[in-house]
């Protein structure tokens, strides 16, 4: 079979490998497409995300759509579509029994987190344990799936702002991750929704997915005090002082974009004034079947796909994806 290796910065490989053999417990899939995400656009610029440096030839991706390949156990018959749930939890935690996620330990699909690295999804073949599978429901396209475990990100950091029925939003940054929270907080009852960025374009996909405000960064403001909830999901910690502007007296920030492991420069002074919370999100729990669920529902959610380029083009796909004026979420299409 075929698979991708990033081996370095700016250096990956469509590789020949041997065909993997599920076990007792585990699947095979016959992977269909594969999301790029930051993270992995890290990996193969930088050879590195973060702290998490490549040590071997690592294979990205961790939002994928396939098929099954074959089931030992015969619970999944061939042919069967799935998305995956990318994470392995850590031992449970006292107090955290609600948050899986956040349990040391474990792993994630395509990351160098640990050593040797979990290999991620971007290979003809994957072998998965079969608690880590979702069933599609009928209807939902393959290339569509491919979102579920972003969208699952973005429906987890809206449930940390609370109910959002009949409230104003602003989300700073209109990648991937921006528009897709745009579209949960639709689902989750906003009002009003408020997009910024730097660029025109991811403003043009945000207005599609039902935002009605659009700020380019530059050229337009933004009122302080003007949104009950913002979600910062460009990862800069100017725009983090921005949203603590944004959001009225006793309003919500939630960040949602990685900012970097560094000392950076974030006026938070505003915050005690206004009594404001501000939550980290990270990943999600469970709210893969809810993504699964909406995504079945809803074909609007198709604008967040932009691009699908075959795996074996893998450098034009993550030069293209690193472009947000060009692109929104690209998979690599197998």
């Amino acid at each position: 079979m075929k698979a991708l290796a990033i081996h370095g910065k700016e250096d990956i490989r469509w590789e020949n490998r041997s065909e993997p053999v599920p076990a007792a417990g585990q699947v095979r899939l016959r992977v269909s497409y594969v999301g790029i995400c930051g993270s992995d656009l890290h990996y193969y610029f930088h050879g590195a995300n973060g702290e998490n440096v490549v040590r071997e030839p690592f294979t990205p991706g961790h939002e994928l759509s396939a098929v099954v390949d074959l089931d030992p156990s015969g619970r999944h018959p061939a042919g069967t579509p799935v998305t995956v749930h990318p994470a392995r939890y850590g031992p449970p935690v006292p107090g955290l029994s609600d948050r899986p996620h956040l349990h040391p330990g474990g792993d994630y699909l395509g990351s160098a987190a640990t050593f040797p690295h979990r290999q991620g999804g971007a290979a003809e073949l994957l072998v998965v344990e079969d608690h880590m599978l979702r069933p599609l429901p009928a209807g939902l396209p393959l290339r569509r799936a491919a979102l579920a475990e972003p969208l699952a990100v973005a429906l987890h950091a809206v449930a940390l702002a609370g109910d959002l029925t009949g409230r104003r939003v602003l989300v700073i940054g209109a990648g991937p991750i921006g528009l897709l929270v745009v579209a949960a907080a639709g689902h989750a009852g906003a009002t009003e929704i408020g997009v910024s960025d730097l660029r025109p374009e991811p403003l043009s996909r945000a207005r599609a997915l039902g935002a009605v405000d659009t700020v380019l960064v530059g050229r337009d403001t933004i009122a302080d005090e003007s949104y009950d909830v913002v979600f910062e999901c460009s990862g800069v910690g100017v725009s983090l002082t921005q949203a603590v502007r944004a959001a009225r007296r006793a309003g919500t920030v939630v960040q949602v974009g990685t900012l970097p492991n560094a000392e950076i420069s974030v006026n938070l002074a505003p915050m005690l004034g206004k009594e404001l919370t501000l939550v980290g999100a990270f990943r999600f729990a469970d709210e893969i079947d809810d993504a699964v669920a909406i995504l079945a529902a809803d074909d609007h959610l198709d604008a967040v796909i932009s691009h699908a380029v075959p795996a074996s083009h893998a450098v034009d796909a993550f030069t293209l994806a690193r472009d947000a004026s060009a692109s929104a979420k690209v998979l690599l299409q197998f």
